[in-house]
């Protein structure tokens, strides 16, 4: 296995010790959420330094195809749902469930669209888009903006739906290009 898919991988265990961090964070355990935000801040790194060892050390695979979208789905997802329904949380730190709708919805027309044309074309299309990318990214700045408290949290929340939205519509319609 390649040093970049071996990095996806640590992001994927990354997950539960966010979510755990969060699950048993009191405002007696303030550490807790620095953990939270510490751990995530390195997936968000992790990120970056798997597509560039992948491209410069020329160990792209169909495995990490796979797996580096996979590791981001478990990374923002189980932060954005952790954010949003642990209620010991304080509000400052919530994120609102209107987001996660948005974001679960996308990545669930985006996987059932992956299926669908590999299903009737035997050909794998994952390949992010521009937009796909600048979605994933605001989205990650998010959650270090909750964990934080940062003024602008609203509006960084806004504009992740926007792109959000707007990557879905233009993975869904390269879906449907691909099936056409």
């Amino acid at each position: 296995m390649s040093l970049a898919n071996k990095i996806s991988l640590l992001r994927i265990l990354l997950a539960p010790c966010i979510v755990a961090s969060l699950v048993y964070y009191q405002p007696d355990r303030e550490a807790l959420r620095l953990v939270a935000l510490a751990l995530f801040v390195v997936g968000m790194l992790s990120d970056a330094l798997d597509g560039l060892i992948a491209r410069s050390q020329h160990q792209q695979s169909k495995l990490g195809t796979i797996l580096d979208p996979l590791a981001d789905k478990f990374l923002i997802l189980s932060t954005l749902i952790s954010l949003s329904t642990i209620r010991a949380l304080p509000e400052w730190m919530r994120i609102p469930a209107w987001f996660n709708l948005i974001v679960i919805s996308r990545d669930v027309v985006l996987v059932a669209g992956t299926l669908l044309v590999v299903g009737f074309t035997n050909q794998w299309p994952v390949r992010p888009s521009r937009l796909g990318k600048w979605t994933v990214l605001v989205q990650m700045l998010v959650i270090p903006m909750a964990l934080l408290g940062l003024p602008g949290k609203s509006e960084m929340l806004l504009a992740a739906a926007a792109l959000t939205v707007l990557s879905g519509i233009g993975y869904l319609r390269m879906g449907i290009k691909l099936l056409s």
